[in-house]
């Protein structure tokens, strides 16, 4: 049976077992009477996302005499049409005779773009090794403008049936029925924030948070900090304090970097029982008092119209007419000419050379037009916003960057990634060089993404020749760059340890006073000049409306936080890509607190 139709297959049967996590467990022959030997490949949440990674958790346990390896191919589709993207991956795990084994997986994901319903998103893995060959799949089953919910055990069972019912009767579009949320096991949860990455909420209660392991606990509110929603059901003596989470904001709900955290009240007949009604609301309505912006949503919607950076990039004429006259010119060398002149009769042989020696000239001189207007390599423009948090020993930086590019002849497409990061195409508006468009599914792209040592080895139809290509790119990376701030009283002076120049920087203080400061370079203090609200509000707006939709309500979101600032710089380094793209502009927005 093909990848194709085990996919199919595992399509199919998806509905049928929404909470299905093990994806197979392979017991091969024994090879002696106490060989037990066992492989069980298990999903850490029973759903796929619609972008983003897949965790999956590997348990070997191998009781023979001798090594072994196997080795797990993995295979993410959008769809089974040609025309939908596809995403590769593998994985070797090593085993030593007599020991027991676990091994923590991330897969590579490709992007669900159709927000029809129409198409799903699949993940086929495939075992083969020394332990035999196995298989299993799992799909994408959240309704396709709304957000990816993951839900933990205990809310999940009593909640879930009346949940999904609900979701079906007040959200219409798309085909077929859709499923409320995702399930994991609290105790299972993985400890690496791309694991989280293609998920827009996590709903837990205050005695799962407690319950998680510390890794994990850490990976979430990285994730939180690009842009996650956490929501807490608690008990009424359950506070941000007692959850080990710090923020100077009152209430049950707090900005978390680009993200949410709330506290909520449990409700119903049990301890974790769910108005699924209002439950319904609050996550797929405005009606609900809070707005999820989708990020498979997003992704689908924010740059195909209206998106900034591709505006600012500017557009290229796609030139047909020399193209034509030259095919022209050829039609006619290549038949009337050369039947007539080159082997007119009695010359018909020379066909065999005059024939060859047109087509061979007429791809020379088509190749080096393109060279010639086109060249090789691309131009590219880049912009990020970044959530720096240096407090608490906590040290990094939250980038969620933007990047548009146009190439000419590429000789090459793959790069590698060092940073922790995960990476989608965008599709944007339509053009003669648009490869990825609304309307045209993954446009047939095929990509493959590797795990190697200190990073990510990527390939595929990232970049192609002569094509205007988009990415999103979310990653988290190390930094000891903060914004410092001096002086008791009067005109805050502020000393920047950022090792690129800030243009301005633009500082809300505790008494709802506002700063400006231009030209900030490192180690040197430069006092504030005051601005008013109207100022601020007014600069803030100008930066945001250089992002995608997304990040701009991100951005003024957070730009509202007292004792944080917003600078720009249009020096600092940015997550790298494909090096044969010359970024001729990068674009850099950095918020976060000042640190006394």
């Amino acid at each position: 049976m093909t990848i194709r139709r085990l996919i199919c297959a595992g399509l199919l049967l998806a509905p049928l077992l929404p909470a299905q996590e093990n994806l197979f467990i392979q017991t091969p022959n024994a090879t002696h009477p106490k060989d037990k030997t066992r492989i069980e490949v298990e999903s850490l949440f029973s759903m796929a996302p619609p972008t983003g990674y897949l965790p999956l958790r590997v348990t070997v346990v191998n009781q023979r005499k001798n090594d072994g390896r196997l080795r797990l191919r993995c295979l993410s589709e959008s769809g089974v049409d040609p025309q939908d993207s596809a995403m590769e991956s593998e994985f070797s795990i090593e085993s030593t005779a007599g020991t027991a084994k676990t091994t923590d997986l991330l897969v590579p994901l490709t992007t669900r773009f159709d927000s029809s319903g129409y198409e799903g998103l699949s993940v086929q893995v495939l075992m083969s090794g020394s332990f035999g060959g196995n298989n299993g799949s799992l799909s994408c089953n959240f309704h396709p403008d709304g957000p990816a919910i993951l839900m933990s055990e205990p809310l999940f069972t009593p909640n879930s049936s009346a949940l999904d019912a609900q979701l079906n009767s007040t959200r219409s579009g798309g085909y077929g029925s859709y499923t409320f949320a995702a399930r994991f096991t609290p105790s299972k949860l993985p400890e690496d924030w791309r694991a989280y990455s293609g998920y827009d909420v996590i709903m837990l209660t205050d005695d799962d948070w407690g319950g998680m392991p510390p890794g994990a606990r850490a990976a979430v509110l990285q994730w939180i900090r690009l842009g996650g929603v956490a929501s807490i059901y608690r008990r009424a003596s359950t506070s941000f304090g007692t959850l080990g989470i710090e923020t100077q904001e009152a209430g049950n709900s707090t900005t978390y970097g680009l993200g949410t955290i709330e506290l909520l009240n449990q409700s119903g007949s049990t301890p974790t029982g769910l108005d699924a009604k209002k439950t319904v609301n609050r996550y797929h309505t405005s009606r609900g008092g809070l707005t999820i912006d989708a990020l498979s949503e997003s992704i689908s919607d924010d740059y195909s119209s209206g998106w900034a950076l591709q505006d600012e990039f500017g557009k290229q004429k796609f030139d047909y007419l020399i193209f034509i006259i030259v095919l022209i010119a050829f039609g006619v060398l290549v038949g009337p000419v050369n039947l007539f002149v080159f082997a007119k009769s009695g010359m018909r042989h020379k066909l065999f050379i005059t024939t060859p020696v047109i087509s061979i000239a007429t791809s020379v001189l088509l190749i080096a037009l393109i060279l010639m207007r086109d060249g090789t390599g691309g131009r590219g423009a880049r912009i990020a916003l970044i959530e720096v948090r240096p407090e608490s020993g906590e040290n990094r930086a939250y980038v969620v960057q933007e990047q548009v590019s146009r190439t000419g002849v590429l000789l090459g497409s793959s790069f590698k990634i060092d940073e922790d990061s995960a990476i989608t195409p965008v599709p944007i508006a339509n053009s003669a060089w648009a490869r990825l468009t609304p309307g045209v599914g993954g446009a047939g792209m095929r990509f493959t993404g590797n795990f190697t040592e200190g990073g990510m080895e990527i390939s595929g139809d990232w970049f192609q020749s002569r094509s205007e290509q988009g990415q999103l790119i979310r990653a988290v990376v190390p930094t000891r760059g903060r914004i410092e701030l001096k002086g008791a009283g009067g005109a805050p002076t502020f000393v920047s340890t950022y090792d690129f120049p800030v243009e301005r920087l633009y500082y809300a203080d505790r008494s709802n006073g506002y700063w400006m400061v231009r030209d900030l370079e490192a180690g040197k203090a430069t006092t504030g000049t005051p601005i008013s609200e109207a100022e601020y509000r007014s600069a803030v707006g100008d930066e945001s409306r250089r992002l995608a939709r997304r990040q701009r309500e991100q951005l003024n979101r957070v730009s509202k936080r007292a004792d944080h600032y917003v600078a720009v710089a249009t020096e600092a380094p940015a997550i790298e890509t494909f090096d044969a793209i010359n970024w001729v502009d990068t674009r850099t927005i950095l918020t976060g607190p000042v640190l006394r």
